[in-house]
């Protein structure tokens, strides 16, 4: 049985058809995998078959462009309309007013703008409080002056609730984007059915990669390493790769629970909480927040933001002034490489590639692994799954796939990072010697935890995974990840030169 088939078989409507020859027109509306993806399983027949003016017009209405926003207020503050639209949605309680507002960062739209009015939160609030930013389809109208109501309970309990007077646009009706209840235990259940070279195929194709187009077990494994943030709470890690390898799209694109941040100058205040706003940042309600392009980032405070960093990527906490949060967002540092380091294969510093602030050895050891970027071939379009010509796991060049839907797949991975099974397995499969660095031992099992996560969900005790596959395809990988680490330390600081990692076992067989 071809792979796509036995992948529709166990996955259902969890796939879509990706017709080559089709979807290409997708590249020019600058969509998202999970918002592509959805797209297609909306207009899809049983076939694959879609009319792409339904879908085109279905796009103009819904998904405008940061262009149309002049034209969507006119449409709702002058006009009177009321307006609907796929959306990133942020919501903000106001503790002293009581008033519940949103934001569309997308749009520019502010929390000072907006309304949500008691009756629509009632309707909406437990899909809007899920995370930082929902993505769904917004109604929004507006409540001008005149409209002003005192029977609005929470304005009416307080006398502090400030320009409540004035107009504001206001959400009228809010649907989450996910249109399906997302079945963890199935998804295990039908992992049980694939090899594990077939599961490494399924993976990259439902993140849009062509895993025929891989040379080799290593290429394809070193790609996937990219999606180790994603299923694991507090996974932090730096790549440096060379120019082209597709670092920005994986991170950008793939899922709605991350950040990619791509230059320019960041804050304390922009990264973990800004006490003027009394708002957190990015690291608060995202999977995973990526610092690509590094090198040309620019730090507002180095030792502020050196600080800030040391202490979350330790213990997932930061302070602000008087303010302490937490959250579980992985740190991923992503920049471009020199030739001449690269060829050096790990050998040279190549933490001087990374702006000042990272030039610290007690912060970079709080990294808890690197991906050498390097062992990703650059991309071209038959690597992509949405490239001139795929071919299946059997090598036969075909133009219609069934592929994991990317929407599904990142909610998946969303749902991956709670469950506490794999680390059991993990800590049971390590033997840690006695005296081992505590940091290196975190790292190493939190990397293997996420690979074990990632390529074989459908393990929940030791039995249901051998000691040489656990070895292999967890253990072994998540060792040398972190001994670039140390190595590089090394090179960076004479206190950890010459300092390797401890003589780690596999449970059943000998590690080394």
């Amino acid at each position: 049985m071809e792979l796509s088939e036995k992948l529709r078989d166990n996955f259902d409507e969890m796939v879509v058809y990706k017709d080559l020859k089709k979807t290409n027109f997708f590249s020019t509306l600058s969509l998202p995998a999970f918002m592509r993806d959805w797209l297609l399983k909306k207009f899809e027949d049983d076939e694959g078959e879609f009319d792409k003016d339904d879908l085109a017009r279905f796009v103009k209405k819904y998904i405008p462009r940061k262009d149309d926003w002049n034209a969507i207020k006119n449409d709702i503050v002058i006009e009177g309309k009321t307006v609907k639209f796929l959306a990133k949605v942020s919501v903000n309680i106001d503790i002293k007013t009581g008033e519940v507002s949103f934001a569309l960062p997308d749009f520019g739209l502010g929390f000072k703008e907006t309304i949500i009015e008691s009756d629509v939160w009632d309707s909406c609030k437990d899909d809007l409080v899920k995370g930082r930013d929902i993505w769904g389809m917004v109604e929004l109208g507006y409540r001008s002056p005149d409209d002003f109501d005192f029977t609005f309970e929470y304005e009416r309990k307080s006398s502090k609730a400030k320009n409540s007077k004035d107009g504001k646009i206001k959400l009228a009706s809010f649907k989450n984007f996910c249109p399906y209840d997302i079945d963890l235990e199935d998804y295990k259940e039908a992992r049980k059915e694939f090899t594990t070279n077939e599961w490494i195929d399924v993976i990259l194709g439902a993140v849009d990669y062509n895993a025929a187009g891989y040379e080799t077990e290593e290429e394809k494994l070193t790609m996937l390493t990219r999606l180790l943030p994603f299923v694991e709470k507090r996974l932090n890690l730096i790549e440096l790769a060379p120019k082209g390898t597709g670092k920005s799209y994986l991170f950008g694109n793939v899922s709605r629970y991350g950040w990619l941040s791509s230059g320019g100058v960041m804050s304390r205040a922009k990264m973990f909480y800004d006490q003027t706003k009394r708002r957190e940042g990015l690291i608060s309600g995202s999977d995973f927040v990526t610092l690509d392009e590094v090198q040309t980032i620019s730090f507002t405070d180095t030792d502020e933001m050196r600080a800030a960093l040391k202490g979350y990527l330790e213990q997932g906490t930061f302070t602000v002034g008087d303010y302490k949060g937490t959250a579980d967002a992985g740190m991923i540092l992503c920049g471009n490489i020199r030739k001449e380091i690269m060829d050096a294969d790990g050998y040279e510093n190549m933490f001087t590639e990374l702006p000042l602030v990272f030039h610290e050895s007690a912060l970079i050891e709080r990294f808890h692994g690197f991906i050498k970027g390097w062992n990703i071939p650059r991309m071209k379009d038959d690597l992509k799954v949405n490239g001139c010509a795929v071919a299946e796991i059997s090598c036969q060049c075909l133009r219609l796939l069934f592929l994991f839907n990317s929407e599904y797949f990142c909610s998946i991975m969303h749902e991956l990072r709670s469950d506490m099974t794999y680390r059991s397995i993990v800590d049971e499969y390590i033997v840690v010697p006695e005296g081992a660095d505590t940091r290196d031992t975190e790292a190493v099992k939190r990397i293997a935890t996420a690979y074990l996560k990632l390529l074989f969900p459908n393990v929940q005790r030791m039995e249901d995974i051998t000691p040489r596959e656990f070895k292999r395809y967890c253990f072994d990988r998540a060792r040398r990840m972190r001994d670039t680490i140390k190595y590089q330390l090394g090179l960076l600081d004479v206190e950890y030169a010459g300092k390797d990692l401890p003589p780690f076992k596999i449970y059943g067989i000998d590690a080394e």
